[in-house]
């Protein structure tokens, strides 16, 4: 790991005090060239950690606040006619940034949620009938509150299922709570944020990633992870292939965090709670519990 990277974490944690697990998570999970989900109660800093990764990666972005009345075309644009010229001409909408802040992405309808199903996966959205290329990187961090809170919908597996981790930040501990009572105001520090990459060098650090070398014993335990979750009957379903790789990507990303050119079992078991607790629902008949059980039970998997 570079001294860029190792800046972005430095400056990410002045601002979300006592989360330092979480914020390597999230910035694993875009240098795996992932979506992120970060899901929580409202004030704990969802959008804070959002705004914060999106200065310390350089990139160009765009915040779209999600609303009940939010449409498609809000999000992707529109052909609009001008007189003038007697054509029609595309204004494209704030889909085409290299980072998106989808802040409160539940509370807008499925119609205007699927605006992003092929953004995310393809990196291009079809509009009037062409099909239009996105920014390179691009990447979508989402922040959603729980789904029992008023005025929600609940995200389509099939949505859920494009974002590579979910993660929670949860209340800070006594001693950061303090530091954050008594420190300056999180919007100041944001301001401050410096820049520590440029695309092209975000690019090669996901470059690095990709290459971190992942033996067959390893792919034998992840395949058995696989298996497991589509073999037990607690799961309404297992992971996709899509799951499958997610779990592979974001534990080379960890491993790279580490210092290493390689992965370990234990890289797979630090980034299985953020990839699978989104993506596996309980059968009828199961009582799930708290949002661990389906990792609790994956983590029995015996390493090969």
């Amino acid at each position: 790991m570079n001294t860029s990277i190792t800046s972005a974490i430095g400056q990410i944690n002045h601002i979300i005090l006592g989360k330092d697990r979480q914020v390597r998570l999230a910035l694993a999970c875009l240098l795996a060239q992932g979506h992120l989900l970060i899901e929580d109660i409202p004030g704990v800093g969802k959008t804070t950690l959002a705004h914060a990764l999106a200065r310390v990666l350089g990139l160009d972005y765009q915040r779209i606040q999600f609303t009940s009345d939010l449409l498609p075309a809000d999000i992707l644009g529109a052909a609009v006619f001008e007189r003038e010229s007697g054509a029609f001409r595309f204004l494209p909408g704030p889909i085409f940034a290299q980072l998106i802040l989808a802040d409160e992405i539940n509370r807008a309808s499925p119609k205007a949620q699927s605006a992003l199903l092929e953004a995310m996966e393809e990196g291009q959205v079809s509009i009037e009938g062409e099909t239009r290329p996105l920014p390179s990187p691009f990447f979508v961090i989402a922040t959603q509150n729980p789904i029992d809170q008023v005025g929600v919908f609940p995200l389509p597996e099939s949505q859920l299922d494009r974002f590579m981790m979910r993660l929670r930040l949860g209340y800070p501990n006594p001693a950061a709570e303090r530091d954050l009572l008594a420190g300056q105001d999180r919007r100041e520090l944001l301001a401050n944020l410096q820049p520590v990459l440029t695309p092209a060098e975000l690019a090669e650090q996901q470059r690095q990633v990709r290459n971190v070398r992942v033996s067959d014993a390893l792919l034998d335990y992840l395949q058995a992870i696989i298996g497991a979750s589509r073999q037990n009957a607690s799961f309404m379903e297992g992971l996709s292939p899509r799951g499958g790789l997610a779990l592979k990507h974001a534990a080379q990303a960890w491993a790279y965090l580490a210092g290493r050119d390689f992965a370990q079992p234990e890289d797979l078991q630090v980034v299985l709670p953020g990839v699978v607790s989104h993506r596996l629902r309980p059968a009828p008949g199961i009582t799930a519990g708290d949002e661990a059980w389906a990792v609790r039970i994956l983590l029995q998997v015996p390493i090969p």
